[in-house]
């Protein structure tokens, strides 16, 4: 009998950018693609996303994609991806809603297939068939997946926490969990993201307590910034602020548009008059406003950033506003986002943060809630995805609690082949996985060559030396151009300027005396005295850049 393989391409050892890969025979399953945010190595990226050399080499055997939730860790890499794969798409309604506008921005919506089906929905791929089971998360309709294989099922539980009391819909289905459970289950995948956190994760309505409690008395204008997925977090704001009498305004693109896909879906129910255009802002009492707006992450260009900077067109940031920052910071953004909060300081207003003050609950299910998932699941085989390396190892330590045989765990990583039979498990050989970086309207293009130029760049900057040689005898035209970029100013440094082009007249009489004549001779010479000097006198090592032309 064959061997039931999976696949990581992402989202191992790393936070971001899922995509595990489920093939049987000739039948390849792909759950989630997601996208991972550049940390600050990666000068010049703006997101990056799964290696798939695998899937585009195995591209007429892949069934579809399903898709656990709509977030970007999990769906943004779609836009990419979907350019080189012919295949249908499967995901829960408002997931789908999501997807659509996003294919939409790229051009990709009128050529994919996209099929929307609900919890406890089973749907055939191949020799796959695969089941959502509803799960409680940070947006709505969100799924694990029940995959049933030819060796047996396979639960793959996406992004989850177990929410008793959830602000829309009900919580998590434990009871079809426990069912498949008692029935037999070959392997769990489960989030390992918040497997360090002992206890229980808290409920939404906590957060919904605190901003009842924040807006209360409050006689200044309100100005919330969280995720914009967040759809029920948006609810409960607006939900609160039309208790106390207040309009709404939203501002900030990808809000704008997830409300508008929430709202067309159902998945938002606002009060009669509760929402106000942005135009009306200022024709509004200050302590009667609220206002919506993207920017939880410090982001360039989003509304919370641009209010902070004074570049918002239509809301100006002083001492009569208070602004709640409910959201968690992604690993990697605490800078950015210390940044704006002192920016609003500086503007004089009420900046509430702390996240000690019950602003934001994680989606993610903490120790005791993953005891729960293994104790009803049960499962033979045991993998841990959804998190950096230390989590993984963290999580298969409680797996091993919670009676799941330390020889039946595995601890992967992106491009492992996880192979199962009925009675093993095993890490075999692996397949190409890595990241891809998207910059601008390039794929792929920018390698580690790039960046380390890139870094360079950034660190030391750059000297460009421009010289005219003689075509007839080799002799220098002029004297050497020489213009420096992120090094010195030029201006202030006649001194070492006036040193680099002694350096490069010895560098040129150098090589008349070694009879090197050809130009990248020439260029190599100046580069490796030029490095050589500039280091000895300045502890720098710029980018230098001879550029030799004959005349």
């Amino acid at each position: 009998m064959a061997k039931l393989k999976i696949i990581p391409l992402g989202g191992l050892g790393e936070i971001g950018k899922n995509l595990t890969v489920y093939e049987y025979g000739q039948d390849i399953l792909v759950v989630d693609c997601g996208l991972g945010f550049p940390d600050e190595e990666l000068y010049g990226v703006d997101v990056v996303i799964p290696d798939i050399s695998y899937l585009r080499a195995n591209k007429d055997r892949v069934r579809g994609i399903v898709i656990t939730h709509g977030h970007e860790d999990h769906i943004g890499a779609l836009p990419y991806v979907m350019r080189e794969l012919d295949v249908p798409i499967y995901a829960t309604p408002l997931t789908a809603g999501i997807i659509e506008l996003k294919l939409e921005e790229h051009d990709l919506l009128y050529n994919t297939q996209i099929f929307t089906k609900h919890a406890g929905d089973r749907f055939k791929l191949g020799c796959f068939e695969v089941e959502f089971i509803h799960v409680n998360h940070s947006i709505a309709d969100s799924v694990a997946l029940a995959i049933r294989t030819p060796l047996g099922v396979v639960i793959h539980t996406g992004d989850f926490k177990i929410d008793v009391t959830p602000i829309q819909g009900e919580m998590m289905d434990l009871a079809r969990l426990g069912q498949l459970g008692r029935q037999g289950v070959l392997a769990l995948l489960a989030d390992s993201t918040n497997v360090e956190r002992p206890g229980h994760t808290d409920s939404e309505r906590k957060v919904a307590e605190k901003f009842d409690e924040l807006f209360k008395g409050c006689e200044k204008r309100i100005i919330v910034t969280t995720f914009a997925s967040n759809v029920q977090r948006i609810q409960q704001i607006i939900n609160v602020a039309a208790k106390y009498g207040r309009k709404v305004a939203v501002t900030g693109r990808s809000m704008e548009n997830m409300m508008r896909v929430a709202m067309e879906l159902g998945y938002m129910d606002i009060p009669a008059g509760a929402l106000m255009d942005l135009n009306q802002i200022k024709g509004q009492p200050k302590d009667r406003t609220v206002i919506i707006t993207t920017g939880s992450q410090g982001e360039a260009m989003s509304g919370l950033y641009r209010m902070a900077f004074n570049e918002h067109r239509q809301i100006n940031i002083d001492a009569n506003d208070r602004v709640i920052i409910s959201a968690s910071a992604i690993p990697g953004n605490e800078n950015t986002i210390s940044r704006v909060i002192d920016e609003l300081f500086h503007k004089g207003a009420e900046v509430i943060y702390d996240r000690h003050t019950d602003l934001h609950v994680s989606g993610h299910a903490s120790q005791e809630e993953q005891k729960m998932l293994l104790a009803l699941t049960k499962p033979r085989f045991f993998i841990p995805v959804h998190g950096e390396y230390r989590m993984l190892c963290k999580h298969a330590e409680l797996a091993h609690i919670m009676g799941v045989d330390t020889n039946h765990t595995v601890i992967a990583e992106n491009g492992s082949v996880i192979e199962l039979s009925r009675k093993t498990i095993k890490l075999a050989d692996s397949v190409p996985a890595g990241r891809v970086f998207v910059d601008g309207s390039g794929v792929g293009d920018v390698g580690s060559v790039v960046l380390r130029d890139r870094k360079k760049l950034a660190e030391d900057g750059m000297i460009v030396v421009a010289l005219v040689l003689s075509e007839r005898d080799g002799g220098l035209i002029g004297a050497p151009e020489i213009i420096t970029r992120g090094f010195v100013y030029e201006k202030d440094s006649t001194e070492l300027l006036d040193e680099v082009r002694r350096v490069v007249n010895e560098s040129l009489a150098s090589c008349r005396h070694q009879r090197i004549s050809d130009l990248n001779g020439i260029k190599n010479k100046i580069r490796t005295n030029l490095t050589g000097y500039l280091y000895k006198a300045t502890r720098r090592s710029p980018m230098i850049l001879p550029v030799v032309t004959e005349l």
